[in-house]
């Protein structure tokens, strides 16, 4: 996802169609962070349900100016920087994008252009920008579900600037922007499997945000998880949804803007977009039934907060594989990914690690899994399709190396947060609640029959109740 900046014979002029489809799905993929929102506040305790929104809308706050100040040269506009990141300065503040666009290729008007495919469908850099800047968002919203109820807001926003900068920024450039893990001459598939005309021979598959988005928050939820610590009552207290209807309404949207964000990485209304908007759905359907079916053998119910979660197991799974797979292949993949990520969510009582929203197993396990599944099930190349194991290989290898890579530099930043400015909230907030100890508001104010205000949740259970011999009796909690 390179942008081309290559002077022409001819001057470049802009695809309407292209830089409209691009328009929507960048408004569709900023519309998953809400949605994100309402997913995570419906999973957590009433008392915790603004903090954990507010830790949603705080990143896109943070990320969206980071984003614009130097996160796109980082990440697409910069010099190449040893494999690992673009130069920082190069475009900072999207200097040589907007205003006077020097060095960049430009359309009649003087609006810098890109054909970031090379395939002649120019859109402005600047939309460019912004449809990236959406995916930024979202990667670190993604984090703060392995740490709801417990962590100081302002350290929050402190750990989005640093990770965005230091992991995010160095993954995407490292897969999207030419570097180690993309398919240039100088990237880790030409080492091992050699290089063609400029570029390996087996090119990475990762369509939308395997390695980039999923594998990276999905480590990193895990890392956080285990340098914050435990919730206080972690596996004997039930902690439960407090509102499951707004978990699937939120599972919803996020589905509806995920079609931006695997489509729209298409960048222009074609084939391919088409057949990319098919997979994601029939492999989010598959996940569905995969978790229910894994639920139902297991725990003898097959439930709604179940059937939200398979949906973003499906959604995280074919996100890198949606462009290389058939529409069966896509069934296939995603129900695999729904069994597994239902399988995975318990691990966390068995381990000890307290990942409060299962960012691990939804996003960590499933976006392995996708990633990795795109080397067995992908129509050119894959093994299933009998063309050998370097597609397989090429695919293991760029999940580990972004696994290894951001689950280093967060314990470095989580471990200097910690040491600094100190994560959690006092054990006295945490079980008051810390929407009113770090935002000075509740949720719902509720006049009970009595004539005292509080909160209130439902009794539906939660990942953590369903997978814990230890847990509380079910009863109403805040």
């Amino acid at each position: 996802m390179s942008p081309t900046l290559l002077p022409l014979a001819d001057t470049p002029v802009i695809d309407a169609s292209a830089t409209a489809f691009v328009l929507v799905c960048s408004s569709l993929v900023l519309l998953m962070t809400p949605g994100l929102a309402l997913f995570y506040g419906g999973m957590t305790r009433a008392k915790s349900v603004l903090n954990m929104m507010m830790m949603s809308f705080g990143a896109m706050g943070v990320i969206g100016v980071v984003y614009v100040l130097w996160g796109y040269s980082m990440s697409f506009g910069g010099r190449n920087v040893g494999g690992l990141i673009g130069n920082p300065f190069d475009n900072f503040g999207l200097r040589g994008v907007v205003g006077e666009a020097t060095g960049a290729t430009l359309d009649a008007d003087g609006t810098a252009v890109v054909d970031v495919f090379g395939s002649g469908v120019w859109i402005p850099e600047i939309l460019f920008v912004g449809f990236q800047l959406t995916f930024a968002v979202i990667t670190v919203a993604l984090i703060s579900g392995a740490i709801a109820d417990r962590v100081k807001f302002s350290t929050w926003l402190v750990f989005s600037g640093l990770w965005v900068t230091l992991a995010y920024f160095p993954i995407a450039h490292m897969v999207w922007g030419g570097g180690l893990l993309s398919g240039s001459a100088d990237g880790l598939a030409a080492k091992i499997f050699g290089a063609a005309d400029g570029v390996a021979k087996v090119l990475p598959i990762d369509f939308a945000g395997g390695t980039v988005v999923h594998i990276n928050a999905g480590v990193a939820g895990l890392v956080l998880a285990l340098v914050v610590g435990r919730r206080l009552g972690f596996g004997r207290t039930a902690m439960r949804p407090h509102n499951v209807p707004l978990v699937m309404l939120g599972a919803g949207l996020l589905w509806f803007g995920w079609f931006g964000f695997n489509a729209g990485s298409e960048l222009a209304a074609d084939g391919v977009a088409s057949l990319v908007w098919v997979n994601t759905t029939v492999a989010t359907c598959a996940a569905i039934l995969g978790w229910l079916v894994i639920e139902k053998l297991r725990d003898g119910h097959a439930t709604s907060v179940g059937a939200a979660s398979g949906v973003v197991a499906g959604l995280v799974a074919i996100t890198p594989a949606c462009g290389a797979l058939s529409p069966v292949g896509s069934i296939i993949l995603g129900l695999v990914a729904g069994g597994l990520a239902a399988l995975a969510v318990g691990l966390k009582f068995r381990f000890g690690y307290d990942d409060s929203l299962d960012v691990v197993g939804v996003h960590l396990v499933a976006g392995l899994w996708g990633t990795i599944g795109a080397g067995l099930l992908a129509t050119s190349g894959g093994l299933l399709y009998g063309d050998g194991p370097r597609q397989l290989v090429v695919q293991v290898v760029i999940a580990l190396a972004s696994l290894l890579f951001s689950a280093a530099v967060t314990a470095v930043i989580a471990l200097a947060l910690r040491a600094t400015i100190g994560w959690r909230i006092s054990e006295d907030d945490e079980v008051a609640g810390i929407d009113q100890a770090e935002h000075a508001e509740s949720g719902y104010d509720l006049v009970s029959r009595g004539g005292r205000l509080g909160t209130s949740s439902t009794p539906a259970l939660s990942h953590d109740a369903r997978h814990h011999d230890e847990l509380a009796p079910e009863g109403v909690q805040a």
